[in-house]
């Protein structure tokens, strides 16, 4: 049964698709083409609500007559083929009706739920060696894998901007930029701490050791709404690219290296043979991060305030463990273990991926629900 909080907010949208409709109805609305445009645009957006919340309440009406139906069926002589091939009828079409009810509520329920405008965008994953020294660079380099394959598997483009190597492999710092729809939706939940517990190569005695790297994904930023940076407080340097990217790339100073003088934020990029276009992309991160920084620090002020299931997304969050001895991914977040890490790491990051996604749904509805008992006391 549908809860009353919720009940209240789809007649609230029910209400203003019959407002939008008289508004978009009037003569002198193709005037202020701005203003017509912002009332399309929640049209739109409003008329998949109540579509769905109409087909929920005239799917009720019709489980109500399946059911009063099924209830005088079943006071007749049931005896009569006929009558129990009718009860029968009724008894299936009011099961089909509560399986569409069901699926109805559940989808009705993400439809209300906050949407970040910034989970449509592409995304730039930076993933940092921590503790564990060259193991740590290794595991660097597991995870920019996992990630690349997961890409792969679902059509995203992936295009490595920035890559600091470590001596055995690996990397100890490394920068991805990842193309396609609703790359940060899926991915922001991935920041923070990974552990990783596992034998080294390097180690002779079979120890287990323990180390982590870190990551942290940030929406590409919107060319005309990211924040402005005064070019008076850039240092831009330019150096010799190393690394992969061929012979030809030693030969001129095409790496670019930018400073945000007043908070030490650094971004460089070395993939491309233009140093105008690695400078173009070094902006882009360099922004990115920048935007970042100021989205962590709101976050760590809302979590004082109610701490959220997932997390703030900070690097000292420890999110992950990856034990390889026993094949196991645990999420300490949401206690999620899954008994299949070589998959994992392979790209099958979808059942990781689903439980954070929903845990976040759960958490945006207890919100909701709170918000609306408060509204409607």
């Amino acid at each position: 049964m549908m809860k009353p909080f919720m009940h209240a907010q789809l007649e609230r949208f029910a209400q203003r698709l019959e407002e939008l409709d008289f508004l978009l109805s009037k003569e002198d609305i193709m005037q202020d083409m701005k203003q017509f445009l912002v009332l399309s645009r929640e049209h739109a957006d409003v008329a998949v609500i109540a579509s769905r919340w109409l087909r929920y309440q005239a799917c009720q009406v019709e489980a109500q007559s399946a059911q009063k139906m099924l209830e005088e069926l079943n006071q007749e002589d049931s005896e009569m083929a006929e009558m129990a091939e009718m009860a029968e009828m009724a008894k299936e079409e009011l099961q089909s009706l509560e399986r569409e009810l069901e699926q109805l509520e559940a989808e009705l329920q993400r439809l209300l739920l906050p949407k970040d405008p910034d989970d449509e965008r592409n995304a730039f994953l930076e993933i940092r060696a921590g503790t564990g020294g060259d193991e740590s660079a290794l595991f660097a380099g597991d995870l920019l894998r996992m990630y690349m394959r997961y890409a792969e598997k679902v059509g995203w483009k992936c295009e490595l901007i920035s890559e600091s190597e470590s001596e055995l492999g690996g990397f100890k710092e490394v920068v991805l930029r990842i193309e396609g729809p609703r790359v940060y939706g899926a991915l922001k939940f991935e920041s923070g701490g990974h552990r990783v517990q596992r034998v080294p190569t390097t180690e002779s005695q079979g120890r287990i050791h323990t180390s982590a790297c870190t990551v942290a994904v940030m929406p590409e930023p919107d060319e005309h709404a990211s924040v402005q940076i005064n070019p008076a407080d850039l240092r831009i340097d330019t150096y010799r690219a190393s690394g992969a990217g061929g012979q030809h790339i030693n030969k001129t100073d095409s790496a670019v290296r930018i400073t945000h003088i007043p908070t030490g934020i650094v971004a460089e990029c070395q993939d491309d043979r233009s140093q105008h276009r690695n400078k173009a992309k070094a902006m882009q991160v360099l922004v990115a991060r920048i935007q970042e920084k100021d989205r962590l620090e709101r976050s760590m002020k809302e979590a004082a305030t109610r701490k959220g299931l997932i997390g703030s997304g900070d690097r000292s969050d420890r999110i992950r463990t990856y034990n390889f001895p026993q094949g196991r991914l645990t999420d300490h977040r949401i206690n999620l273990t899954l008994y299949k890490l070589s998959q994992i790491m392979e790209g099958d990051l979808a059942e990781v991926l689903l439980g954070l996604q929903h845990a976040q749904e759960s958490e945006q509805l207890e919100a909701l629900e709170v918000g609306g008992l408060t509204h409607g006391a």
